[in-house]
């Protein structure tokens, strides 16, 4: 590096101490130059505290263009040998990297959001049964017709004479299957005990 650091008879000072606190762990083996460096204020732990010097941020020593690290501030000049010794430039990549990461996948789920998911729907054709011939079947379908869910579109529908003098309304609806079932379906429209007597699916169709 450009400050030629502490070395065995020298005391370190406050300098030292400041850049030995911003150091998370001791530096890798490969590094040993820090590595000593770091043994050797390591060894003056007790008395830091007392130490000469007036301990200041880390980017008040050294060389000018080197930037406090110990900070918020992350360093631009990425070349700087010392900057490598602190071990913090890993630390700005991944920081660097998450940021990264996050924002392609904000870029991804806007994108997906943008996009028009693939609902499946069903088109189904429903029997409803009334009791008698004496069932109004204009009523029955308006009731019918009143069941409004999300993901639920009614269509056209017809009335189908049974015998007897008797119709059932045939009734054509689109759903989406996440959302309304047939079971749903029949507990809604039965409910409607005075006109309906029964209903059944007559067509069930993915679309």
């Amino acid at each position: 590096g450009k400050g030629s650091g502490a070395c065995e008879g020298y005391v370190p000072s406050q300098a030292d101490v400041a850049v030995f606190e911003a150091v998370s762990g001791p530096p890798p083996a490969d590094l040993y130059h820090a590595l000593r460096w770091y043994n050797h204020i390591k060894s003056y732990e007790k008395e830091k505290a007392s130490l000469p010097g007036v301990k200041k941020a880390l980017g008040k020593y050294g060389p000018a263009n080197v930037e406090d690290t110990t900070g918020s501030g992350a360093t631009d000049s990425k070349d700087d040998d010392d900057i490598d010794l602190f071990g913090s430039d890993d630390e700005e990549e991944s920081e660097e990297a998450k940021r990264l990461r996050e924002e392609r996948l904000a870029q991804y789920e806007s994108k997906k959001a943008k996009k028009p998911a693939l609902v499946a729907k069903s088109s189904i054709l429903l029997d409803v049964k009334p009791w008698d011939d004496e069932t109004d079947m204009a009523k029955l379908e308006e009731c019918v017709r009143s069941i409004q869910a999300d993901g639920l579109v009614w269509g056209s529908s017809k009335l189908v004479p049974v015998g007897y003098g008797i119709k059932k309304l045939q009734i054509q609806c689109v759903v989406e299957d996440d959302k309304v079932g047939t079971d749903m379906l029949e507990e809604r429209i039965t409910a409607f005990e005075d006109y309906v007597q029964s209903m059944d699916v007559a067509a069930f169709n993915k679309i």
